[in-house]
């Protein structure tokens, strides 16, 4: 089938804390002259499909994302199509959910993976203590899939990738000089309440405490970096050596749209933007 090659790339992955909203203030802080960028907490990766960066390297924990990726990569009409042609209902939803991962081939794996992120309540990722997914169904808010050309387009910029399952303190050993790192880890904020549970081991204060020592690990190194956080007494101790700017977002994990507030982040980074 003919595809539109000019279609844009967009993320096909819904995903908890998406900066899906934010891309025109993150983008301020981008330059084509990077020679490549970093993302070690990729989840929907809204920002570098934005991007259509030349050269990319993304990771995440998370290896059924990582590998649904390098489906996607590989053959994405026949996912695409497989995808599709599922119904979205909540007694298949089930079914779906149902399935053990190890018994399925690295294909039907994808395809759940991105049917279940699609159809699943807000878009989290969650799993139980036997990493088992757990997320229940989405009964309104889910949103149409994206277009074929929008999947095919999104392929495309992925073969400019190299997809790795690393924790981020491994994925930010491989900076170099010249690189551009985007980090939006799941927030670790002692004084509220805010989603963070990805997987069988969360985020925590002290991942946060490594990723301090790592941003000092990266200027050093001659790249950039710009981190988005929780604005909170965590994040502010974060940027105290860095750069630091304030942006509104609205949380999206409540489950009523009247409890989904406005909220502010920080921005933190190495880059001083004239403003």
């Amino acid at each position: 089938m003919v595809t539109n090659t000019a279609a844009i790339p967009k993320p096909f992955l819904r995903w908890a804390g998406s900066k899906r909203k934010q891309i025109p203030r993150l983008r301020e802080f981008w330059s084509a002259d990077y020679k490549r960028y970093v993302e070690p907490f990729a989840g929907s990766a809204c920002f570098f499909f934005s991007l259509h960066p030349e050269k990319a390297l993304l990771a995440d924990k998370n290896a059924d994302l990582i590998e649904t990726y390098q489906l996607v990569r590989h053959d994405p009409s026949r996912v695409y199509d497989r995808v599709a042609a599922i119904p979205r209902t909540k007694k298949r939803y089930y079914l779906e959910r149902a399935r053990e991962p190890s018994e399925l081939t690295p294909m039907q794996r994808a395809v759940r993976f991105i049917y279940l992120n699609r159809n699943c309540f807000n878009g989290i990722y969650r799993t139980n203590r036997c990493g088992q997914f757990n997320v229940p169904f989405a009964t309104s808010r889910a949103g149409a899939f994206v277009t074929r050309d929008e999947f095919i387009a999104a392929a495309k910029s992925l073969e400019r990738a190299t997809l790795r399952a690393w924790d981020f303190g491994t994925t930010l050993r491989y900076v170099r000089d010249g690189d551009f790192v985007y980090l939006d880890p799941p927030y670790a904020v002692e004084s509220r309440r805010v989603f963070h549970e990805y997987g069988e081991r969360p985020f925590c204060s002290n991942d946060l405490y490594r990723l301090s020592k790592h941003l000092a690990k990266i200027h050093n190194r001659n790249a950039a970096f710009l981190v988005s956080y929780a604005d909170c007494r965590e994040a502010r101790a974060l940027a105290e050596n860095w750069f630091s700017y304030r942006m509104r977002v609205r949380r999206h994990v409540a489950g009523f749209t009247g409890a989904r507030k406005a909220a502010y982040e920080l921005l933190i980074t190495n880059i001083e933007l004239s403003e």
